[in-house]
């Protein structure tokens, strides 16, 4: 039977003009951390699209029932359906939804126009991380590691916990990310949070130096933490992906 789903966490799109959006949420967080930032490019004029990944918005016990290729199919379901409305498609995803980001615009070359990885996991991440895949099996969850954001009134719905199963799939889909970064072609804009308490500050300038994009710029954030999506800078990276995508 499928699970309920959070109110927050529902699907969300917006019609718009030629132009296609597609905006992935991050690992144990939903649809309600890109809300703004879709809605924000919707108002710029673009169609947006933000899916929910399967395991999310749910329970924890339903998470640590999927595998990676769930959260990259879905997304590539979402990016397919724009592809086949829109002129031009850009993506951008927060945290893993930008590990996601990365992936898609390695499997995409030719059909992605630009790409906005906001603090994307794909080099480093815990040094536990690698140590999941051999966890799961005793451990079933772990502290959460949602709602990192610097602005007092703000939250992320999320879960509180870990399955440490999703945690060695989150692992995998970063391998395989992290292998094929030099298939990136399309512009891409990568957005870092100076100050990450998830996702290591070094993965910006890791992913900037071995894409083979022409057009790549890093943007540091100044006054977020890991959820910028929804802290101080939210309105600087809307802002900043609608110039992007109006420049290309």
């Amino acid at each position: 039977m499928a699970e309920e789903v959070w109110p927050d966490a529902e699907p969300f799109s917006f019609e718009g003009g030629k132009t296609g959006v597609l905006v992935v949420h991050g690992f144990t967080g939903c649809t309600q951390s890109m809300l703004p930032l879709g809605k924000g490019l919707a108002d710029a004029g673009f169609t947006v699209l933000g899916p929910r990944l399967p395991g999310h918005g749910t329970s924890v016990k339903d998470m640590g029932t999927r595998k990676w290729q769930e959260w990259t199919g879905e997304a590539e379901k979402g990016l397919e359906e724009l592809l086949g409305r829109c002129d031009k498609v850009f993506v951008t995803g927060l945290s893993m939804g930008g590990t996601i980001t990365c992936f898609l615009g390695e499997r995409y070359p030719d059909g992605i126009a630009g790409l906005m990885p906001i603090n994307a996991a794909v080099a480093k991440l815990n040094p536990l991380m690698p140590l999941t895949q051999y966890a799961k099996y005793v451990l079933k969850t772990i502290p959460g590691v949602g709602s990192d954001i610097k602005d007092p009134s703000a939250k992320e719905s999320c879960y509180d916990k870990v399955p440490v199963a999703a945690a060695a799939e989150l692992h995998a889909l970063m391998k395989v990310t992290r292998r094929d970064l030099a298939k990136i072609t399309a512009p891409i804009l990568v957005f870092a949070s100076r100050e990450d308490h998830v996702v290591p500050t070094t993965n910006g300038p890791y992913i900037l130096e071995r894409v083979s994009s022409a057009d790549k710029e890093l943007v540091w954030l100044e006054n977020s933490y890991h959820v910028a999506t929804l802290d101080h800078d939210k309105d600087l990276i809307v802002r900043r992906c609608v110039e992007f995508i109006n420049a290309h």
